[in-house]
């Protein structure tokens, strides 16, 4: 019984392999899948067979190019096998992304948020009715709907999909489950939005890296600017794979009897860095002026055109929120050692105010006046990586769950 056992997890592992790195490299033949996760021609052979007959892959045939000898035979994932939901809640925005189980956009929803509607009690039945609005209009059934996945910026059950502190909805707890009813009765994720970018940004640098002889970072971190400041960061193990976090960095201590931050505490980097707090420096604002929640981006535009001709006071508050980052990365790096920082999100059109402050705040860590600024690179779309990360995740969790229902299967019969 027991080598039985341990028959079917090599033989789960194995099939996990083979769907990584049809997901990695898409369409691949027998051939490179063998060379791609190290398997054996046979080996390739059996876990493809049981993958096409379960419906989790699909093969597909090219007539060769001269139109002689056989076609090219390769592998790919089964489309239709599921689907998934990928959500993003932003201060002004939600998003409703519905993906197929290749990983093909078939629609999306996107809508303005009412926050005075949108009690935590009543969300997950927003979100429930926003999800069968999107099979309805795809024309199906929500049984079809395997996974959804959830992005918020703020702090995240590590174990379970509960929001237990986010910008909009404060300390109010949201368990997203919840969503759950009727036919519908998906896996449900959640994910802090930062920590899908930088796992996006890791995939990136990987795929970058492929074929070239360049070195991976042992790390990288990706800094999310707007109304909120968010960080995540991404570290290779012992295996070379990219392992990521996201640091609770813009709820930091920045300066004791600070302004007063959107989470409750006093003197946060947000509430030096934030949208907010950039305007209440700008505007000279008490410091313990209760935070808005969401500051219009005209807003923010209107300020930055007073700094680039030159006003102090709005030439301060970009500064001084550049100062607050660039400290505080002083210390994440001090702790965790020289990486890469990708600055993205909406507050990276301002970037240009904030970053001689930031240099001037990194450069105060004795770790980067010793070993160098760190290279630091602009990301202009961060929607587009919050997307990436949620397929990453996701769909990762759809293969996972596949194979072990395959494997299931197989045990019963």
């Amino acid at each position: 019984m027991l080598a039985k056992s341990s028959t079917e997890i090599v033989r789960q592992q194995n099939s996990g392999l083979v769907l990584a790195a049809l997901r990695r490299h898409g369409s691949l033949s027998h051939t490179d899948l063998s060379d791609r996760t190290g398997l054996s021609s046979a080996t390739v052979s059996a876990i493809t067979a049981d993958l096409e007959r379960h419906s989790i892959i699909e093969r597909e045939e090219q007539a060769p190019p001269a139109g002689r000898g056989r076609p090219r035979v390769s592998f790919t994932h089964r489309r239709q096998s599921g689907y998934l939901v990928a959500v993003r809640i932003s201060s002004d925005v939600m998003q409703y992304s519905l993906v197929d189980y290749g990983g093909t956009l078939i629609d999306r929803i996107d809508e303005v948020r009412h926050g005075h509607e949108e009690s935590a009690a009543r969300f997950p039945g927003i979100l429930r009715a926003a999800v069968e609005r999107l099979a309805a209009r795809s024309a199906l059934g929500l049984k079809e709907i395997g996974v959804v996945s959830i992005s918020s910026k703020g702090l995240v059950d590590p174990a379970d999909p509960v929001l237990l502190w986010s910008p909009v909805f404060g300390n109010d707890i949201i368990d997203f489950r919840d969503i759950r009813g009727g036919a519908l009765q998906p896996d449900v994720l959640l994910s802090n939005e930062t920590r899908l970018v930088a796992a996006a940004l890791a995939r990136l640098v990987e795929r970058q890296a492929e074929g070239r002889e360049e070195v991976l970072p042992r790390s990288l971190c990706a800094l999310s600017l707007g109304h909120g400041i968010g960080l995540g960061i991404a570290q290779r193990d012992q295996a070379g794979e990219f392992q990521v976090s996201a640091p609770d960095f813009g709820h930091m201590l920045h300066v004791a009897n600070g302004g007063l931050c959107r989470c409750g505490s006093i003197g946060c980097i947000e509430a030096s860095a934030g949208f907010y707090g950039i305007l209440r420096t700008a505007f000279e604002v008490p410091a313990d002026t209760i935070p808005a929640r969401f500051v219009p981006l005209i807003e923010m535009e209107k300020l930055a055109a007073n700094a680039r001709r030159g006003d102090r006071q709005a030439v301060l508050a970009f500064r001084q929120a550049g100062l607050a980052l660039g400290q505080g990365l002083g210390r994440m790096q001090s702790l965790n050692g020289k990486m890469p920082v990708y600055i993205t999100g909406p507050g990276v059109r301002f970037y240009d105010l904030m970053e001689r402050g930031l240099t001037e705040g990194m450069g105060q860590s004795r770790a980067i006046r010793r070993e160098g600024l760190p290279e630091i690179q602009i990301i202009l779309d961060e929607t587009a990586l919050v997307f990436a990360g949620h397929l990453d995740l996701a769909l990762g969790h759809m293969d996972r769950t596949a194979v072990s229902r395959a494997q299931g299967m197989m045990g019963e019969g």
